[in-house]
């Protein structure tokens, strides 16, 4: 199985909220970062990625938070996006990810947010 055919899931954890924020569950930044990679990845040119919404990524503290896995590869974990202006970023980083053989994209390659926004780097389930 090539690195490309791999299947590849974002996680987006959809109850990310800054302090004080909105209660209302699709008003927090987190659902409106997945609504719009919902919608990004609906293009053409998008990459092939499974897209799950999940409860909660424990990174409070650094909304928006995002978690990038796939079999046999690094799992990552990126806080501190920003739901209006992430979306690109996030699919150029999924992208370079893909086009690893164990998602290990060189530091320099990886866009500045995931490089600002590392949160954890997980090895793969051997």
């Amino acid at each position: 199985m090539s690195a490309l055919s791999q299947e590849i899931c974002l996680h987006v954890c959809v109850t990310c909220r800054q302090a004080g924020g909105p209660e209302e569950r699709e008003l927090r930044p987190g659902a409106r970062l997945h609504r719009a990679l919902l919608e990004a990845l609906s293009r053409h040119d998008a990459p092939p990625i499974r897209l799950e919404a999940v409860e909660c990524l424990s990174v409070c503290k650094r909304p928006c938070t995002v978690a990038i896995s796939s079999p046999k590869r690094w799992t990552y974990i990126y806080g501190d996006l920003d739901p209006q202006t992430s979306v690109e970023t996030i699919l150029e980083g999924l992208r370079r990810y893909a086009a690893t053989p164990d998602g290990l994209v060189p530091w320099r390659e990886r866009p500045e947010a995931f490089r600002k926004g590392v949160v954890a780097r997980i090895p793969p389930l051997t």
